[in-house]
């Protein structure tokens, strides 16, 4: 099968940004939609690409290609007007959630700016989330059954928030937002060695099941803790000193509780989020990141962590 110019210039371009080089890859999905630009898959792509530069008003745009992908969760069919960033003084909006839990923790922090805007909020969320999120200050739902709520002004997707509110690198809300009461395990330390098995990138993103760890630490998975739901498991992280965790939601949840948390990256298929070579994250001032120097060497990483485990 011959390759037009429009597949060969996407698929370069998502090579490069599955090594990190964004504003490489970002020039190969423009070529790619110079050719086809109709592509959803290159628009989509473009979006992650500008996002994980920080260009967030135009990435964003973008990203909302996301809905017309195989397999994406669908928006709700309601008759009610999506938020187009109106004002929303006495408005009601509904929030939706979509993608994974740590998705949806980090887009959380927007509900109380909404409600800061005016608005009356109600959050749907994941059934484990739900007791998390009422600390919020909105309605809070479980997004599951058949559930009633009141007729609302507005929809939105949690995550087109940041897009809809022109969000930058310099405005994100970055101070804690979520709230827990300390539950002590006698360990200072927790970690998250897996993220779950479906995602895409998670065989290089999670901790291999043999690879022992160079310091003592509580695996905060449900297994171990006993934690029925994720406000469980935020009690459990309040108690710690310290969460050293994979790209996986518990990293966000310790982020968004403001718990000093040392994130551990692959060198390959960088999320968005965490952009490229920094050590820090605009979402969670509270993180500090670790990245591969070299492929799937995360005995590196995690002598790194030791040593500086060690120095404090």
């Amino acid at each position: 099968m011959q390759l037009s110019s429009a597949d060969e210039y996407h698929a370069v371009g998502r090579a490069l940004a599955f090594e990190g080089l964004f504003r490489d890859a970002e020039a190969k999905f423009r070529l790619a939609l110079n050719e086809e630009p109709g592509r959803t898959t290159a628009l989509f792509d473009l979006g992650l690409a500008l996002m994980a530069q920080g260009r967030y008003r135009e990435g964003f745009p973008y990203y909302a290609a996301r809905f017309g992908l195989a397999g994406s969760r669908p928006k709700p069919r309601l008759p009610y007007p999506e938020w187009q960033g109106e004002p929303l003084s006495g408005k009601h909006i509904v929030l939706f959630p979509e993608q994974g839990l740590g998705d949806q923790i980090q887009m959380a922090r927007f509900a109380p700016v909404l409600r800061q805007m005016g608005a009356d909020v109600t959050l749907f969320c994941d059934a484990p989330l739900q007791r998390l999120f009422e600390g919020l200050g909105t309605r809070t739902i479980a997004a599951s059954g058949a559930v009633e709520f009141p007729d609302p002004d507005y929809l939105c997707m949690i995550m087109d928030l940041p897009g809809k509110l022109r969000s930058t690198l310099q405005t994100l809300p970055s101070t804690p937002y979520l709230s827990a009461t300390p539950r002590p395990m006698g360990a200072r330390i927790g970690v998250a060695r897996r993220g779950k098995a479906t995602h895409a990138n998670d065989a290089r993103r999670s901790l291999p099941d043999d690879l022992v760890l160079p310091f003592e630490a509580l695996e905060l998975s449900p297994e171990v803790t006993g934690a029925k739901d994720f406000q469980d498991t935020a009690d459990i992280i309040a108690g710690l000193d310290l969460v050293v965790s994979v790209d996986t939601s518990i990293a966000h949840l310790a982020g968004a509780l403001g718990k000093p948390c040392w994130l551990l990256l692959p060198r390959q298929g960088i999320d968005w989020r965490w952009m490229a070579n920094r050590t820090d994250s605009p979402w969670y001032p509270s993180m500090r990141l670790y990245r591969q120097e070299v492929a799937d060497d995360w005995v590196g990483v995690l002598k790194r962590v030791a040593t500086d485990l060690e120095a404090q």
